[in-house]
């Protein structure tokens, strides 16, 4: 079992790295931005869903084999900026009217989830952060690699959801006041959607 020092330790530092504004919070800002506070908590759970793939992914070697193989690295790695490309020009067209007010939103809650998933699970750097962080914090003498390793991504999953919903609160009130401006309303799709393909870009040229 974690030794409850150590695992305290680990928890401060994930609640400090978890607030520094990411991939994660850029997406999850963009989400209930425009489309409310609810649907950035959906992307939230969705990027922790991720998160938890990501562990067992760690736990079972899967990573690793990812970590050493440049080939399926870089297939993960543009599979995954294509995916957030995709969206960010699917945003940037999208002509669907937003009104909040009767429930007409760009995305809704369950395909945000979605989407959050799949663009967490096809970031090959998550993968080799969970790889290279997550064993830093086991200590093989108190037994069972295994569970310390599913304990400490667990609790990274958890904390990190806490900051997306801090985050979604924070950026739907923004975006609630934003949408009170018709060009504001007009153009947050095409800034949601330059986001995401800036992030799509960035993961490409990315190196392990």
């Amino acid at each position: 079992m974690i030794d409850p020092a150590i695992l305290l330790t680990y928890a401060v530092i994930v609640l400090g790295f978890v607030f520094i504004p990411g991939p994660a919070t850029l997406l999850t800002v963009a989400r209930a931005t425009t489309s409310g506070t609810t649907v950035g908590i959906a992307t939230g759970a969705g990027i922790t869903a991720g998160d938890f793939l990501h562990t067992i992914m760690a736990v079972v070697g899967i990573s690793a084999i990812i970590a050493t193989s440049a080939t399926l690295f870089t297939i993960v790695k543009f599979l995954g900026a294509g995916y957030l490309v995709y969206l960010g020009v699917k945003a940037i067209f999208d002509k669907s009217p937003v009104d909040l007010g009767q429930g007409r939103v760009p995305i809704t809650a369950p395909q945000a989830f979605r989407q959050a998933i799949l663009a967490e699970v096809l970031n090959p750097k998550t993968a080799l952060f969970f790889l290279a962080f997550l064993p830093q914090f086991v200590a093989p003498e108190k037994g069972h690699v295994v569970v310390q390793l599913t304990i400490l991504g667990v609790v990274f999953a958890l904390i990190g959801f806490f900051s997306t919903i801090v985050y979604s609160v924070v950026a739907g009130g923004l975006g609630n006041f934003l949408r009170r401006n018709p060009a504001v309303l007009r153009w947050q799709n095409k800034c949601v959607g330059c986001i995401y393909c800036a992030l799509g870009l960035r993961l490409a040229l990315q190196e392990r």
